[in-house]
């Protein structure tokens, strides 16, 4: 059968020709003309949606593609701007090499030439001489060692034949009692909650290097690890509701402890089991948190909030449009996220390229905008003016139009594009606070960055199997994520509040990562 000529029929059209069918049809055919278009509107729309909803799982399934507008709008015409708004063209010679000095961890030996020293006669011209540069030469060799390495003392053993007295050598000074020092329970965590890798697949690794290490005494390291240093994290908590500016969100985890309950006959409770990533920025430096459990990401964000001193000003919250983000019973500046807003947009550009690609366009030059004040290095007044500047003309053109899309029957309210547009429009106010508060961020990209610690190990650890566990994990993910976001090495961090766990009690404020290398500054090492 050959296929039937498809026609592009907008809803203006299709009402145009039900009233040309209405004055020439009987009413009998009127109505069956009437309820065929319905439903081929109908379906379209449909389709329309399952293609949205379908192009969301594959990016589940395999991975999201680029959501760069080039990519988006693949097959349409793009303006010539000449160079893209992020694109560096200028890269320097050896671009993508690590130069020496980002080898903080790395072991460094200074190597004196053979036969000369500064304040020697030069060996070249034989009359001047030679003195220290400032930039030595330096060479980089990698070698691989394992994760937990195991050193084996070995104290000698003498037995007198006569008396059968035994005397043995004294072990080292400097070993301790301690079978596992900090490091390697710093080390663990790191590897654990820091770089994804399960309990079981450290074990195996450890033992294939011959240094075994159980996945039942991994957890007993790390879990003292987290008893001895626990003051600092309420230091985080009670310091992360000081912020100005906090981001919430929420991904779903599992506890097989609660899920056993969910299972439970007589059990009341919500059945849901949510990690939150907050992201508060303090004075001193941004402090990322993780809670585990019941609650959604509001319901946290309300117990930090608690902890907030009374005189301190309303904090701007960012976080995406669900209600359950959102504190009850807290004063907050609220603004949404508008990688979201567009992201909606992006599902849609295929179904409707051209409206799309002026959205997206706009959204580009305010996001262009905000990059250059990041790169000035704008003071919070001095950016909200350069936003006041440039993107309000934008923003309310952008309005403009997307009110006349829906006013005027432009677009039909229950496609995609309208449930876009309608989204964007019904959260207006929060998705443009950049223009009106300060400080007030484009995105929350920053705590969507911070939740791929706790979906890291979602996906390679599966669960955690108790509450108790969970609290032990969003310990040390919180410290590290923290670490990494001030430019702090976690493992040495770790290390240290182990090293000087009796003073965390008494001063936890000064064993933040942005200050704690103070408290042993002036040690000889």
């Amino acid at each position: 059968m050959k296929p039937p000529e498809r026609i592009e029929l907008d809803l203006d059209q299709a009402q145009a020709l039900l009233k040309r069918a209405k004055e020439a049809l009987c009413a009998e055919d009127y109505n069956t003309i009437k309820a065929m278009v319905e439903t081929i509107h109908l379906l379209s729309q449909s389709v329309d949606q399952k293609a949205a909803s379908i192009r969301r799982l594959l990016k589940m399934l395999f991975g999201e593609r680029s959501e760069k507008i080039e990519k988006v709008l693949q097959g349409t015409e793009q303006p010539a701007s000449g160079k893209k708004p992020f694109e560096n063209h200028d890269q320097p010679k050896g671009h993508g090499r690590k130069p020496a000095d980002e080898y903080t961890g790395a072991d460094t030996v200074d190597v004196a030439h053979p036969e000369l020293k500064p304040g020697d006669r030069c060996p070249g011209c034989l009359k001047g001489k030679v003195y220290e540069l400032k930039t030595p030469e330096t060479a980089v060799r990698i070698t691989a060692k394992s994760p937990i390495a195991a050193t084996v003392y070995r104290m000698q053993r003498l037995r007198c034949n006569l008396c059968g007295e035994i005397f043995k050598a004294t072990a080292p000074q400097g070993i301790g009692d301690e079978k596992y020092d900090a490091a390697s329970g710093a080390m663990i965590a790191l590897l654990k909650y820091g770089s994804g890798m399960p309990f079981n697949r450290i074990e195996q690794l450890q033992a294939s290097l011959g240094v075994p290490l159980a996945a039942s005494t991994q957890w007993q390291i790390v879990e003292q690890v987290a008893d001895r240093i626990f003051p600092v994290y309420l230091e985080h908590n009670y310091q992360a509701a000081q912020g100005d500016l906090v981001h919430d969100d929420d991904t779903t985890i599992r506890i097989l402890e609660l899920m056993k309950k969910n299972h439970e006959p007589d059990s009341s409770e919500r059945k849901g089991i949510f990690t939150t990533g907050i992201v508060s920025t303090t004075k001193d430096g941004q402090i990322a948190l993780f809670y585990t459990g019941r609650k959604h990401a509001g319901e946290n964000m309300a117990d930090l909030l608690s902890r907030r001193q009374a005189h301190l000003a309303s904090p701007i919250l960012m976080c995406d449009a669900l209600s359950r983000n959102v504190p009850k019973n807290f004063k907050i500046l609220l603004a949404n996220c508008l990688a979201h807003c567009r992201r909606k947009f992006v599902d849609v550009a295929v179904n409707f390229p051209d409206e799309c690609q002026y959205v997206l366009e706009t959204l580009a030059k305010v996001y262009q905008t905000d990059q250059i004040a990041k790169e000035r290095k704008m003071t919070p007044g001095q950016r909200l003016s350069f936003h006041q500047q440039r993107s309000s003309k934008l923003i309310k053109e952008l309005k403009q139009w997307l009110e006349d899309q829906l006013d005027h029957n432009k677009v039909e309210p229950n496609s995609g594009l309208g449930q876009a547009i309608s989204y964007m429009l019904n959260h207006w106010k929060p998705l443009t606070a950049f223009l009106r508060v300060r400080n007030a961020p484009l995105d929350n990209n920053i705590c969507e960055r911070a939740l791929k610690k706790a979906i890291l190990h979602r996906k390679n650890a599966l669960f955690y199997k108790t509450q108790h566990g969970a609290e032990v994990g969003d310990l040390f993910m919180s410290l590290i994520h923290t670490c990494n976001l001030a430019k702090v090495n976690p493992f040495d961090y770790l290390t240290a509040l182990q090293e000087h766990s009796s003073d965390l009690v008494e001063h936890p404020d000064k064993w933040m990562p942005w200050n704690y290398k103070s408290q042993f500054s002036s040690s000889p090492d």
